[in-house]
């Protein structure tokens, strides 16, 4: 049996234009594994923590998923490991949407919206882009405010800042230039391994 693949469109809040991917991953996954992608397709660098928050259907609680903090405080929401949880626990139907969270500092939130099942064709590798728009905001930038302060800077060469903003980031930053051919996806089990290893 060729097994099913779930399409998810992720989608950044609070920028305009909006900064969008739409991805096929394996019905087997679970939520670490889907992080990953997430981090291929948008761009990130998955330097940071992160965090899924997400509602069963007719449930009131927010279930919070990602990273289990150990140095948590008294009354902090206890956060589930990823890697125990398969997606298909909590994405059940077309339209399900959970909330991911990637860098608590710049705090960037994404819309993870369930919007597809499809069969899975044998000569296809998963997970895949299907397509997106524009470019991530890069690392530690600031969150929202320091992205917009960004683009400002590169759309003006004579702003003073210019400079220093281009070799800081090593590069001019273009903000449209997104092609879903050129996504490539990790091993979402070397990047735990990896990641763990480090002592996260």
């Amino acid at each position: 049996m060729a097994g099913l693949v779930f399409q998810f469109k992720i989608t950044m809040k609070d920028i305009d234009p909006p900064i969008w991917r739409r991805i096929l991953v394996p019905e087997k996954y679970n939520f670490w594994d889907l992080h990953v992608a997430i981090q291929d397709a948008m761009g990130w660098l998955d330097y940071h923590l992160h965090v899924f928050r997400i509602r069963r259907k007719h449930g009131r609680a927010v279930s919070e998923i990602g990273i289990p903090n150990e140095d948590a405080f008294e009354g902090d929401p206890e956060i589930l490991p990823g890697w125990d949880i398969p997606v298909s626990r909590y994405f059940q139907e077309v339209g399900d949407v959970a909330e991911y969270e990637y860098d608590f500092g710049d705090g960037w939130q994404h819309e993870v919206l369930f919007d597809g099942i499809l069969l899975r064709e044998k000569k296809e590798k998963y997970p895949k882009c299907l397509g997106g728009e524009r470019t991530c905001p890069p690392e530690d930038c600031g969150g929202v405010g320091g992205y917009y302060h960004l683009l400002e800077v590169f759309a003006d060469s004579s702003n003073e800042e210019y400079e220093e903003m281009v070799k800081w980031l090593g590069e001019k930053y273009n903000a449209d230039d997104f092609d879903a051919r050129r996504v490539k996806f990790d091993n979402p089990k070397k990047r735990w391994e990896n990641a763990f290893s480090r002592g996260l």
